[in-house]
């Protein structure tokens, strides 16, 4: 079995993992901060919006069960990608909606999702999900490590849209 993997951020990473790691043929995921210029940093560090990182989720799974494309539109139905920096109550840089790539063919699918996601139609506006190079995953602080599964009532404001 040959594993693959994306980098996303799409809000509180908390509700991102929980349920992407759902998904049949996702085989782990880890939240954490990427897209920043900021070595090693801390949730302390990453709030305050001056490292560059949003939190993020690094989604593993086995390309013969499920493909890139199928992660993506999944991730694009359970968050908002249509606002600027905010998901629900969280606002701020480390908040946005982001895709990070790490080759020319993984940024070709991630482009080729959000135009179908528009021309979807399954939101008003369009998608600002920045699409960057993958920089250094940082994986978060270990209680933030599948935190709704052991904090059932726990904070998220991911869910997912028709």
């Amino acid at each position: 079995m040959k594993l693959n993997y994306v980098i996303v951020a799409g809000g509180c990473f908390w509700g991102l993992e929980d349920l992407l790691r759902n998904l049949d043929g996702v085989t782990s995921t880890k939240v954490g901060y990427s897209g920043g210029d900021f070595d090693d940093p801390t949730y302390a560090d990453i709030k305050t919006g001056k490292t560059g990182h949003a939190e993020a989720v690094r989604v593993e799974y086995d390309p013969d069960e499920i493909s890139l494309e199928e992660i993506l539109h999944y991730f694009f139905k359970i968050h908002d990608p249509t606002t600027k920096n905010r998901q629900g109550n969280d606002v701020g840089s480390s908040y946005r909606s982001a895709a990070f790539y790490r080759d020319d063919a993984q940024k070709a699918i991630i482009e080729n999702v959000i135009e179908e996601v528009n021309e979807i139609g399954r939101f008003e506006n369009e998608v600002v999900t920045t699409v960057a190079l993958e920089k250094e995953f940082y994986d978060a602080e270990a209680y933030h490590q599948n935190y709704l599964q052991r904090n059932p009532n726990g904070y998220s404001c991911h869910f997912e849209r028709d």
